[in-house]
């Protein structure tokens, strides 16, 4: 089995592991790589060896999360999945892997583009961003930091009755949102900003403002649009791999005198009707919608794919990360 491992700081190697596949137990799949996807800003903080995210494992550590296969294999007592099934999971960049059937593992139907639905479970996390601070349909939504991440948070906006304004730091972003469905889109150093805002939303305001950027600045954008008791939803890793601040974060004229919320995306999103069985925002169930949406061309990962590499490119790729390519977006790794 191949995997791509990082053993410090730009020290990424693909290496050879051994994977047992004719003894799998009962529960076990076992699942062969067709693709893996890059994800630019998480990827490139753990590449060029930003601080420890809480509960990274330290080096040699394994890289990417974002991976599709086919199964080759099923243990005696699987029942979730079957032979030839295409699934999609939150495993590395690796050639193939073995895992329990009660994973975090989602089979993907017919119907699916496979680049589009190798980013399911990154998608799932920008659905995330809507959950979580409990977002009403007809809100309007500002969303800073158009990575993947982010423009995948654009591109479902609409899906779930958002209009959604995005926020770029360059012109290649911008089209890349209002290829993603963005109903408007305008650059965050834009000296007219606050007042473009207020004719988009009528004068009601940016409800919600959903943050994937690290950078302190997009902090204070998010801070700053939002209007009178909104809400700030943050993904990002705010400040992460950068100098101490020369401004209050909490500032009074953004926290304290506006009223807002702001909630990080992480953990479960609570779901206000639970049902008898099972849980409405469990990871998979929300998955399945991301992929619903897909099958029925709503949402397209695919749109925003600029670099289609072997893997055994992964080296080229994650050093143009590194560099700050602006116009690479998404990469996919052929396995």
């Amino acid at each position: 089995m191949k995997i791509a491992m990082l053993n410090g700081p730009r020290d990424l190697q693909i290496e050879e592991h051994a994977l047992d596949t004719s003894h799998l137990k009962p529960h076990q799949i076992w699942v062969r790589t067709r693709i893996s996807a890059l994800k630019i800003g998480t990827d490139r903080g753990n590449y060029e060896g930003a601080e420890n995210v809480p509960g990274a494992p330290d080096y040699p550590r394994w890289v990417g999360d974002s991976n599709l296969g086919i199964i080759e294999g099923v243990g005696e007592a699987v029942s979730r999945f079957s032979v030839g099934d295409r699934v999609i999971s939150r495993y590395p960049h690796q050639s193939e892997y073995v895992a329990h059937e009660d994973e975090v593992i989602v089979k993907v139907e017919d119907g699916v583009d496979d680049e589009d639905a190798v980013y399911a479970h990154l998608y799932t996390l920008s659905a995330l961003c809507y959950y979580k601070p409990q977002f009403q349909p007809g809100e309007n939504v500002a969303v800073v930091g158009l990575g993947v991440l982010g423009l995948g948070a654009v591109g479902l906006g609409p899906c779930l009755g958002a209009r959604v304004v995005g926020i770029a730091n360059s012109p290649v972003r911008m089209e890349m949102a209002q290829r993603m469905g963005a109903h408007a889109c305008y650059m965050s150093d834009d000296p007219d900003l606050s007042e473009k805002l207020d004719t988009f939303t009528h004068g009601e305001g940016i409800d919600l403002v959903i943050l994937t950027a690290n950078p302190w600045p997009a902090f204070r954008t998010a801070c700053q649009i939002v209007r009178v008791n909104g809400r700030v939803g943050v993904v990002s890793l705010p400040g992460r791999g950068e100098p101490p601040l020369d401004f209050n974060p909490l500032d009074m004229r953004w926290f304290y005198s506006k009223g807002i919320s702001l909630i990080a995306i992480n953990g479960k999103a609570g779901y206000l009707y639970p049902p008898e069985q099972g849980d409405r925002r469990q990871w998979e169930t929300m998955c399945r919608f991301t992929l619903d949406q897909m099958k029925e061309g709503k949402l397209e990962p695919k749109r925003l794919i600029t670099h289609r590499m072997h893997y055994s490119e992964i080296n080229t790729a994650y050093e143009m990360i590194y560099h700050r390519e602006k116009n690479m977006m998404g990469v996919i790794f052929n396995w």
